[in-house]
Formats: structure tokens, C-alpha cells, sequence
């Protein structure tokens, strides 16, 4: 069985369905009681309800960039279709957010191809705090409990805790790690994971990296050196940079985003700890700017809570009920 084919086999269980919808409960709660408040004693669609909307989205984290290009679709919907009430707000609400992560996004994790490289090499970058380690351990578990031989890398050799914690998450789900004394050169770790992944037949390398966000020049110089080295023994290693973000964090999140995607070739993205936000709108703000894959999104805290990222199916809960 392929990654995507495990994936898709969790996620349309009724269980994967409650998970995503009971994650994005405060999302839902504080995100449609503004809409109401945006609406009250209106029975059309104006200028003043499109400026409280307005205001809705950017108070949701769904960021003023994102924000302005679904209001104006909104607007042009209204004025083609001349008279539309506010009893319509959220359909079209709905259908321009799914239209507009469509047309202007990359496609979802069900195109992307597993298997095409043996081993294929993750490397983990983002801030501390960010539940990184969390997500490393999930996705490792789903990884192995699709068939896959994985092999974890503790390069985050900064602080002892990052590699006490992927080796407790090696522990419970299984697969070996790779780690070196605290204070060791990360792409030593690096090195040695993929090298050793190589030697052992493994099917995937999560690489670990350290969660500071100093500047931009040094964190470009240390991940730079991290490829680098694995490229010596896998060539076109990582094959994925896969930045985690909180959620929770809103517009700080969006702002890590964007340092690290000028700091290294970010191409996949995971947004964590949606069940604890009522921030969750900052997933379609991130989805629609970057123009890089959320490939997963942690909503809870259950080993099989990472969930892959559909943008129809995120939509869908969100308006649920």
C-alpha cells in the first residue's frame, strides 16, 4: 500500500471525519458568530456588510492579502447576481474560499507521487514550540504504519530535550534513530542518518533541525550545509523541506513562513495544534499566499491526529453545521 493510498484509507473513516470537525470547533464557533454579528439588521448584501466581513476574515487570521481577494469575489458576485441576501453570506463565503484555494494553489496531497526515491529524505525545519518533534513522531508513525521502513534524524543538537524527545517518539512508534552527543554538528547527524538509511534498506530519513529563527543569512548557511551533506550520499536529497507551523499563532505564523521560505526551499508545509485555536482561518491565508502545499495538519492529540490537508474537504468542516 503507497503513503497516499494509507492516508486516504484513514481519512475517510468516520473517525478521521469527527477528528477534523471537532478540530476545527473553535475555529467554526468564533469565526460564525462574527459573520452573524457582520449581518445583523441586514437583509442584502452592502457596501457595510462587505466591510464588516472584511473584518471578520482579517480578525480570523485569514490574513489581509487573502482576505481582500475573497471580499472582492464576493463583491462581484453580488453585483452580478444583483440581489443577494445575507441568508446567502456564508454558500458564498463557502464557494469563493474553495474556488479561490483551487484556482490558486497547488494541488493536494493526493498528487503527490511517494516512492520515487529510496531513501526519500524529509528534513523537518521550524521554530521551537511549534510541536515539530510532535509532528515528526506522528508522521513517522503513519509512515511505518503504511509499510515503510523509517529512520529518524535528532539534528537538532542545540538543545538536549530535541533529542531526548525524538528518541521517546522513536521508542513509542518504533523506528530506530540516529543522534549524536548535544553540541554535535547537525550535518554530522544529518549525514550519518541518511547515510545509515542507505546502509539499512530504509524506505524514508526524517532529518530533525534545529527551531531557532535567527538570522536569515546563518539559518541559510546551517541548512544549506544539512543538504549539502546528505546530497553526497543521496543526490537530490531532501527530497522534502517541510516546515511546521502553529496554528495557534496566527499571523506569526504566517510571518515564520516567510522568513523560512527565503532562508531554504520550502516545499511542503504542516500546521499543528488547530484544536486548540480559534486561528484556524490562518491555514486558508497560508494555503492561498505561499503557494506551497499544507500537506498536513495536526487536529489533536492522538497519535493519528495528523491529518492530510484537502482543501474542499478543511472548507467543507469549517461550514459544517
Amino acid at each position: 500500500m503507497g503513503l497516499f493510498d494509507f492516508f486516504k484509507k484513514k481519512q475517510e473513516t468516520p473517525e478521521a471525519q469527527e477528528a477534523l470537525d471537532k478540530g476545527l470547533e473553535k475555529t467554526k464557533e468564533g469565526f460564525f458568530s462574527k459573520i452573524t454579528k457582520a449581518v445583523v439588521g441586514k437583509s442584502t448584501i452592502d457596501d457595510e456588510v462587505l466591510d464588516n466581513l472584511e473584518e471578520v476574515l482579517v480578525m480570523s487570521d485569514v490574513g489581509v492579502t487573502t482576505t481582500l481577494k475573497i471580499v472582492d469575489r464576493i463583491q462581484q458576485r453580488v453585483a452580478r447576481d444583483k440581489y443577494v441576501g445575507t441568508d446567502d453570506l456564508n454558500r458564498l463565503l463557502k464557494e469563493e474560499i474553495q474556488d479561490l484555494l483551487a484556482e490558486n494553489n497547488s494541488n493536494d496531497f493526493e498528487h503527490f507521487e511517494y516512492g520515487s526515491h529510496k531513501p526519500y529524505v524529509i528534513m523537518v525545519v521550524g521554530v521551537n514550540g511549534v510541536g515539530k518533534t510532535t509532528t515528526i513522531g506522528k508522521l513517522a508513525h503513519q509512515l511505518k504504519e503504511a509499510g515503510n521502513k523509517v529512520v529518524l534524524g535528532a539534528a537538532d543538537t542545540f538543545r538536549a530535550a530535541a533529542v531526548d524527545q525524538i528518541k521517546l517518539w522513536g521508542d513509542r512508534v518504533g523506528v530506530r534513530v540516529v543522534a549524536q552527543p548535544m553540541g554535535s554538528d547537525p550535518a554530522s547527524v544529518a549525514f550519518d542518518t541518511v547515510k545509515s538509511a542507505v546502509a539499512n534498506g530504509d524506505d524514508v530519513a526524517i532529518i530533525d533541525t534545529a527551531g531557532r529563527l535567527h538570522n536569515k543569512v546563518g539559518l541559510m548557511n546551517e541548512l544549506t550545509k544539512i543538504k549539502n551533506v546528505m546530497q553526497k550520499v543521496v543526490p537530490g536529497a531532501p527530497h522534502e523541506i517541510l516546515l511546521v507551523l502553529d496554528a495557534s499563532t496566527g499571523q506569526n505564523a504566517i510571518e515564520q513562513a516567510t522568513q523560512f521560505t527565503q532562508a531554504t526551499d520550502v516545499n511542503a508545509l504542516a500546521l499543528t495544534k488547530l484544536d486548540g485555536t480559534a486561528k484556524g482561518g490562518v491555514v486558508i491565508g497560508i494555503s492561498d499566499q505561499f503557494k506551497i502545499p499544507v500537506k498536513y495538519i495536526g487536529v489533536g492529540e492522538k497519535i493519528g491526529d495528523l491529518q492530510l490537508f484537502n482543501k474542499k474537504d478543511f472548507v467543507d468542516s469549517l461550514f459544517k453545521g
